[in-house]
């Protein structure tokens, strides 16, 4: 355990570099199905966030964000219980101040979601945190770190759904409910069948208790169509996270021939853009929202090349003018 949290951690300081890396329900456009509240992954601007969290929350209330997502242990022990800094009280107070709602939060947990380990030390005190915050949805960022480069089996997604189900009823005696955010691992093809681990997850989590988070980016990075995931899967996905795809860079990373490379190799090769300006028909996508289940959408960037609050001013304009109007 101690070694997969070490591993984490160190792996965190790659994310946090640029390497790559859901509230009653609000009203809806009758239309899509769509909250007008657009929300932000704070993540975005987590460089912002560790040097100013008030000024940084401030700049985003100002651009017009409605919601943000928080996220929580890449930091390993910096993190105690806190959010830059700030005890869930007092971010809660923050995020009342500039009248932003918090429905969801991203939550580690490695060592529980590792087939061998399961560990459920991390889950109740996050559980705690999200609670304390108000939130609703306590969402699993990132597969465990400890299998990015492995040939995962049909059983070890079968585990990682088996202890969804588990945290989701524990996440439903705080009034949460657990979800699921991708990359692109779990649409890689798995080692013993002809399938996905994204669609073994899909198929042996329980409704009841499990949602996804789709990361639209990374999902059509891995060439996979959004639309025929809501339609295999109509009212799962209750989040959206919406991020661009630089037109020059689109190849998938699931296309024959990356299979050896490291994760490292692929994701330090990936390139984003401010929504609107890229290459993904979120047009096509957003029409299907209701089917998809979707009640939050969030804007997010991995890696920004331009001024962080011009790039999430730019998303955040063309989500608002074009895609929820």
């Amino acid at each position: 355990m101690h070694n997969s949290r070490r591993s984490f951690i160190q792996q965190a300081g790659l994310l946090a570099a640029g390497m790559m890396l859901p509230g009653g329900l609000f009203a809806q456009t009758e239309k899509k199905g769509l909250s007008r509240n657009i929300g932000l992954q704070l993540y975005t601007l987590r460089d912002q966030l560790d040097k100013d969290v008030k000024s940084t929350i401030i700049r985003v209330a100002q651009i017009g964000y409605k919601e943000v997502e928080t996220y929580y242990g890449y930091q390993g022990e910096k993190d105690k219980g806190t959010f830059w800094g700030l005890k869930p009280s007092e971010l809660k107070a923050l995020f009342q101040e500039y009248q932003l709602a918090t429905p969801s939060g991203h939550y580690q947990l490695n060592d529980y979601l590792t087939r061998g380990n399961g560990d459920p030390a991390a889950l109740q005190p996050q559980i705690d945190l999200a609670a304390s915050l108000g939130q609703q949805y306590f969402i699993v960022p990132v597969l465990p770190l400890s299998l990015w480069d492995k040939k995962l089996t049909t059983d070890d997604y079968k585990f990682m759904a088996e202890q969804l189900n588990k945290a989701g009823e524990l996440c439903k005696k705080s009034n949460l409910q657990i979800g699921y955010h991708n990359h692109y691992w779990e649409f890689k093809k798995l080692a013993d069948s002809n399938t996905t681990g994204y669609e073994v997850m899909l198929k042996n989590t329980d409704p009841a208790l499990v949602s996804f988070e789709l990361d639209l980016f990374w999902a059509v990075k891995s060439g996979v169509d959004p639309l025929k995931l809501f339609s295999q899967a109509p009212g799962r996905f209750v989040a959206w996270h919406v991020k661009d795809m630089d037109k020059k860079n689109t190849a998938s990373l699931t296309a024959a021939g990356n299979e050896n490379k490291t994760s490292m190799q692929l994701l330090s090769g990936v390139s984003f853009a401010e929504v609107g300006t890229g290459s993904i028909n979120f047009r096509q996508i957003f029409a299907q929202a209701k089917q998809a289940g979707v009640q939050h959408i969030f804007v997010e960037q991995d890696k920004i090349t331009i001024d962080p609050f011009d790039s999430i001013t730019k998303s955040y304009n063309y989500v608002k003018n074009v895609l929820v109007k």
